[in-house]
C-alpha cells in the first residue's frame, strides 16, 4: 500500500469516527414532517357544538377536515366585505334543513342562493301549510318493491325515509296559479323573478293563513332582498307547473336573464366566498360564475358525498376548481365528505359560535 493510500484510509477512518461520535442520535431530515402531534378529542356532557368541533382540530382524518371547514366558514361569514354565495342541492328542505338556510339568509350571511326547483317546491309546500313526515326506507314484512307499490296506492311519495302526501302537490299547484304566476304574465321574466314572486307569495300566504311552520327559504330571501337562482328549474314540479301554465297564458321564462345579475354580483364583490352543499347544477353554476369575471373565490367550503375519481362535477375537488380559475390561488378552502344533513348544521353552529 502506498503512502497516499495509507493517508486516505486514515482520513476515512477519522471522518467515520467523528460522524459516529456526533450523529449517533441525529433525526433524519423529513420534508413533509411537522412537529404537530395528533391529539385526542373529548366528548363531554354539556359541551357546545363549537367546543366539539374545536376539539376535532386536535384529531385527524375527517374530524380535522370538519374543524378546518368550520374555521374557513366562520372567517368567510365574519368578513363584512365578503359576498357569500350559498349553493344548495339535494333534498335539504324535505330532510329538515329549511330553517338553517332561512336563518342564514335572515341573519345577513347569504348574498345569493343557488338551489334546485325541488328544494323551492318543498319549501313552498311547507310555507302554505303542508308537512313532510317521518317514514321508512322499507317494510320488513314486504319486499322493497311491495313497500313502494303500497305507498303509491296510498298516495304517498317517498324521499328516502321522508314521506309526503301527494295532495300537497295539488295544493302547491293552486298556490302557483292563484298567487304566483298571474303576477308574471305579459312579458318574458327571469327565473330569479319567478323565485322572488314565489317568496313573496309564500310569505303573504303564510302570514294570512296563520301557518304554524315558518314561511321558509324563498320568503326569507324575498324579505331580505337576496336573489334566488334556480338554473335547472325545469327539473322540478315547480318547473313542470310553470311549463303547464305557459301553455294557456302569456307567461315565458328567460333562462339566460339571470346571468347578468349573478355575474355583476360576483364582479362587484370585494371578496367572494361560497358554501357548496351537495353538487349538481347549483354547485357548478355557482363556481362557473367566476369564469367571466377578473377575480375568483377567496373562500370556499364544500360538503359532498361524491367521490373525486369519477370525474363528475359533484365530486370535483375545490383544488380542481382552482385550476380553472374559479378559486384564487391563495383562497382558503376546505371540503367535508359526509351527509349534508349531518354536516351542515354542525358547520353552521360551530361557525356561528366562533363569530359570536
Amino acid at each position: 500500500m502506498s503512502d497516499s493510500e495509507d493517508e486516505r484510509d486514515a482520513g476515512s477512518e477519522s471522518d467515520a469516527d467523528g460522524a459516529a461520535a456526533d450523529g449517533d442520535h441525529d433525526e433524519p431530515h423529513r420534508e413533509e414532517f411537522h412537529e404537530d402531534p395528533v391529539g385526542h378529542t373529548r366528548a363531554t356532557a354539556g359541551m357546545t357544538v363549537g367546543e366539539l368541533v374545536d376539539g376535532y382540530g386536535d384529531a385527524g382524518i375527517g374530524a380535522a377536515s370538519v374543524n378546518e371547514a368550520s374555521d374557513v366558514l366562520a372567517e368567510m361569514l365574519a368578513n363584512e366585505d365578503c359576498t357569500v354565495f350559498l349553493s344548495l342541492a339535494g333534498a335539504m328542505v324535505p330532510a329538515g334543513m329549511r330553517r338553517i338556510v332561512a336563518d342564514l339568509i335572515r341573519d345577513g350571511h347569504v348574498d345569493a342562493l343557488v338551489t334546485t326547483g325541488a328544494n323551492l317546491t318543498h319549501d313552498a309546500i311547507e310555507a302554505i301549510g303542508g308537512k313532510h313526515h317521518h317514514g321508512r326506507t322499507h317494510d320488513p314484512e314486504k319486499t322493497a318493491r311491495e313497500h313502494d307499490e303500497g305507498l303509491r296506492d296510498e298516495g304517498v311519495d317517498r324521499i328516502y325515509n321522508v314521506y309526503l302526501p301527494q295532495e300537497h302537490f295539488a295544493h302547491f299547484e293552486g298556490h302557483l296559479r292563484e298567487e304566483v304566476f298571474p303576477a308574471l304574465e305579459g312579458e318574458s321574466v327571469s327565473i330569479a323573478d319567478l323565485t322572488r314572486e314565489l317568496g313573496r307569495a309564500n310569505s303573504e300566504v303564510n302570514e294570512r293563513d296563520d301557518i304554524d311552520e315558518g314561511p321558509g327559504v324563498a320568503a326569507a330571501a324575498y324579505e331580505c332582498d337576496v336573489p334566488v337562482y334556480c338554473p335547472a328549474v325545469q327539473d322540478s314540479v315547480l318547473g313542470l307547473q310553470a311549463w303547464m301554465y305557459a301553455q294557456t297564458a302569456d307567461f315565458t321564462l328567460d333562462a339566460l336573464a339571470d346571468m347578468t345579475a349573478l355575474t355583476d354580483l360576483a364582479f362587484d364583490a370585494d371578496d367572494a366566498g361560497c358554501l357548496l352543499v351537495g353538487g349538481g347544477v347549483p354547485k357548478n353554476f355557482t363556481l362557473q360564475t367566476m369564469l367571466v369575471t377578473p377575480r375568483a373565490y377567496d373562500y370556499a367550503v364544500q360538503i359532498t358525498m361524491d367521490p373525486e375519481a369519477t370525474g363528475g362535477l359533484s365530486g370535483a375537488t375545490l383544488d380542481e376548481a382552482r385550476s380553472w380559475g374559479k378559486l384564487e390561488k391563495d383562497a382558503r378552502n376546505a371540503s367535508v365528505y359526509g351527509d349534508a344533513t349531518v354536516m351542515l348544521p354542525m358547520l353552521v353552529a360551530a361557525a356561528r359560535e366562533r363569530i359570536e
